[in-house]
């Protein structure tokens, strides 16, 4: 048996964040060897991690990250908000999108696989995160723009550090226009987007189960009307979703473009800068958007506490 030292457990805790016992044993088993002890802790988080693999991940935070002409959007989600606000886990955000735009893919898989910071791979990173903050996190999703020229607009809602926050979008103006004439442009229409949620930048561009369902929504409501006029009734109220879903057709929210669509005052735009502006494509992440989240029923996880299946009469909860 190694005789390990207090130097040698504070040297393995600042290496991989794990708990003072945890170093100590993973020491006792490895002989001492501070590399070994390294993968017997991944190992040991690994396992750690799939035992929280299953709790539902829909707080956390989306990070947002442009360098010249690239810019990635990720969600990174945790159980609670109060791991959102760890500085650990902010930076964990922060360098999953960085890392998206040095390798070039938002395949989640693809970044899991990808080596982090030099050393180790972003999935065994994240398993240990789980292991040492103690919390299920999943990578969920991660998008991307890019333009050949141009300027890429972004916007961070809810922001409780510099590119994290609650949604995330980014805005992809292909030009050859001056940068002062694109960046406010880009500004605003990120915060548009941020604020209105279009589903795709015109109609081509939409789901087509998203037109089908809206369809059948228009049939359904409509269902009365005679056969002659009802296919007149839907495609009338197909252009008027159109206009509240697509990014082109969305009246602007923003006084300096009053009584424009967003499209209008890209062409507006354009006179100015004396260039074609191209808004190419945007997207915007909401964090847990989709997730089905747990309910807690307080009261119950008492009586489970107890081992009874309900509160007792008169029971005080609080």
């Amino acid at each position: 048996m190694a005789n390990v030292t207090a130097a040698m457990v504070k040297d393995l805790r600042e290496k991989t964040g794990a708990g003072m016992m945890d170093c100590k044993n993973a020491l006792g088993e490895t002989g001492g060897e501070i590399e070994a002890a390294i993968d017997w802790l991944r190992k040991k988080g690994l396992s750690k991690a799939a035992k929280k693999s299953g709790r539902i991940a829909a707080e956390g935070l989306v990070a947002v990250f442009v360098r010249g002409f690239d810019g990635v959007v990720v969600e990174l989600n945790s159980e609670t908000d109060f791991v959102a606000r760890n500085t650990a886990f902010q930076a964990l955000a922060r360098n999953i999108a960085r890392l998206a735009v040095e390798t070039g893919t938002t395949d989640i898989e693809a970044l899991k696989a990808a080596t982090y910071l030099g050393g180790g791979t972003l999935g065994d990173t994240i398993a240990n995160a789980i292991s040492t903050i103690g919390e299920n996190m999943t990578l969920r999703r991660a998008g991307a723009v890019r333009v050949s020229q141009g300027f890429i607009g972004q916007y961070v809602h809810n922001g409780v550090s510099e590119g994290l926050g609650k949604i995330g979008v980014l805005v992809a103006l292909e030009s050859s226009a001056k940068l002062q004439a694109l960046a406010p442009l880009g500004r605003l229409i990120a915060l548009h987007i941020a604020a209105a949620n279009p589903l795709a930048l015109d109609e081509a561009g939409l789901n087509p189960a998203a037109v089908a369902s809206e369809r059948a929504v228009l049939a359904g409501k409509n269902a009365d009307k005679p056969a002659h006029k009802l296919e007149k009734i839907i495609e009338s109220g197909l252009k008027t979703y159109f206009k509240e879903v697509c990014l082109l057709d969305q009246p602007s929210i923003h006084a300096e473009h009053a009584g424009k669509t967003i499209g209008q005052a890209v062409q507006e735009a354009e006179k100015s800068a004396g260039e074609p502006i191209h808004l190419k494509a945007f997207v915007r992440y909401a964090l847990g958007e989709g997730i089905e989240k747990q309910e807690s029923d307080f009261a119950a996880e008492v009586a489970a506490a107890r081992g009874e299946t309900k509160p007792r009469d008169g029971d005080c909860l609080v």
